[in-house]
């Protein structure tokens, strides 16, 4: 396989890190960001520690950051890079996840749509019912679907606008969070536990942000242009994903000051309506709804790519027919048996979380320990001879184990899930932590010459 194949064309290395950055900053000026501060706050923090919970987990943007930077000094994508970490037929593992990663996020932003479109029915007094949950799933189903018939470049025109006018009107709705506030209770609000508070808050936005993100990061990275100094990408990715989220985190845990049911509402976007004007509130929510509507679509298209990549090659038809069940059947037992998004969500995220951390763990390890000098070419081919790495294999999935053993919720409870480790999801850096003591020790044995790592 030739060098061009691999490596993407000097031609398509376009974007500048002014560009790099609005990319991301549009990607994370979503409105779940106000929900990651309802999570914050449902760990029982004080106000001091609930906003450094989230500045410190929007600083996991470190992550994408330092991944695009490596994809920008070598050309080649996330996934390209990856075979090199783990192998060719290894590298399914981070492909399968990946798949995992976007059909989950695709079910997320149905059931946020969804429950938008709900709190908007209060605008013509309709209460909210199984009926009217099932209306607004095939409204925003359907405009899903429907949107699917669009090109790309109008996707991306529409994603643009929605973005600024998004940005735009989040600046007026925090202004009126930070005059509505009920600061004496804010700052009189009890310090919760570092150990069993803070650190699971981090955790869980690091999970659901940057740790997420990573997979995504050398994708563009890759498109940046040559002459740009690397410290460019590195910060424009990271700040351009973090800045927005941190924004819009504090801004949630503002709205739990004045609306203290925030955290545990099975509809946080309803609370969050009643807590606005209701003529901003309709303009707010329905540029919110609109945003995910292109998110989606992408979602969609990258998950049969990836399904691909993993070596499962179906039809667009067939793709979209397994998606959409997929992405129907989840919002129908989050809406209508559980009943619960902010609970099912933080599950998700924290199962996510293991096997990402561990994951973008071993690559940046693999990157640091054994190719500062350059990827080899030949690893990256998608016919390359060498098929496993097993240090990376056998140490995403003793990080991952681990991680699940320190972990438990409402659907798994690990052997060692006990006090400091209990009801939270301190797991994600147990995964991560553990990932980078494995990748040390293949390391010391790839010294020793009891093992070997292609370079």
């Amino acid at each position: 396989m030739d060098q061009e194949s691999i490596k993407v064309p000097a031609s398509e290395k376009t974007l500048t890190p002014g560009k790099l950055f609005y990319n991301w900053f549009a990607a994370n000026i979503g409105i779940m960001g106000f929900v990651y501060g309802a999570i914050i706050v449902s760990y029982h923090l004080s106000f001091f520690q609930a906003i450094l919970a989230a500045f410190v987990g929007a600083l996991s943007f470190l992550a994408p950051g330092w991944v695009a930077m490596i994809g920008q000094r070598e050309g080649v994508t996330t996934f390209k890079l990856s075979r090199a970490a783990y192998g060719t037929h290894g590298n399914k593992i981070p492909n399968a996840i990946a798949w995992f990663n976007m059909v989950g996020w695709l079910a997320v932003n149905v059931i946020t749509g969804t429950l938008l479109l709900v709190s908007l029915f209060k605008v013509i007094h309709v209460k909210q019912s199984f009926v009217t949950t099932a209306i607004a799933l095939v409204i925003f189903g359907g405009l899903v679907v429907l949107s699917g018939l669009l090109k790309e470049a109008t996707l991306a025109k529409i994603q643009t606008w929605l973005s600024w006018i998004f940005g735009l009107i989040t600046v007026v709705i925090l202004g009126l969070f930070l005059a509505k506030a009920n600061w004496s209770a804010a700052l009189s609000a009890p310090s919760g536990s570092w150990l069993k508070g803070f650190l699971p808050a981090v955790s869980i936005v690091a999970a659901g942000s940057g740790i997420s993100w990573s997979m995504a990061a050398a994708d563009w990275g890759a498109y940046v242009k040559p002459t740009t100094k690397p410290a460019a990408t590195f910060w424009n990715t990271t700040m351009g994903g973090a800045v927005p989220l941190f924004v819009l985190m504090a801004g949630g845990v503002l709205l739990s000051t004045i609306e203290p049911n925030l955290a545990a509402a099975s509809n946080p976007f309803d609370v969050m309506y009643a807590a606005l004007p209701s003529w901003i509130g309709v303009i707010y929510f329905l540029v919110a709804a609109g945003g995910l509507i292109p998110q989606c679509i992408v979602s969609l298209r990258s998950a049969r790519i990836n399904l691909a990549t993993i070596g499962i090659k179906v039809s667009q038809p067939t793709s979209l027919t397994i998606h959409s069940l997929i992405v129907i059947l989840i919002p129908v037992y989050v809406l209508f048996i559980s009943g619960n998004f902010l609970g099912n969500f933080e599950i998700f995220l924290s199962f996510l979380g293991i096997c990402l951390a561990s994951w973008v763990a071993i690559f940046l390890c693999d990157s640091q320990m054994f190719r500062r000098q350059g990827y080899a070419l030949n690893l990256m081919t998608a016919d390359s001879t060498v098929h496993y790495n097993w240090g990376g294999i056998v140490s995403w999935v003793l990080a991952t184990v681990t991680g699940f053993l320190f972990t438990n919720n409402a659907v798994w409870t690990g052997p060692f899930a006990h006090g400091i480790f209990k009801d939270n999801s301190l797991g994600v850096f147990i995964s991560g932590l553990f990932a980078i003591v494995c990748m040390l020790i293949v390391k010391a044995m790839h010294r020793s010459g009891a093992v070997q790592v292609s370079k």
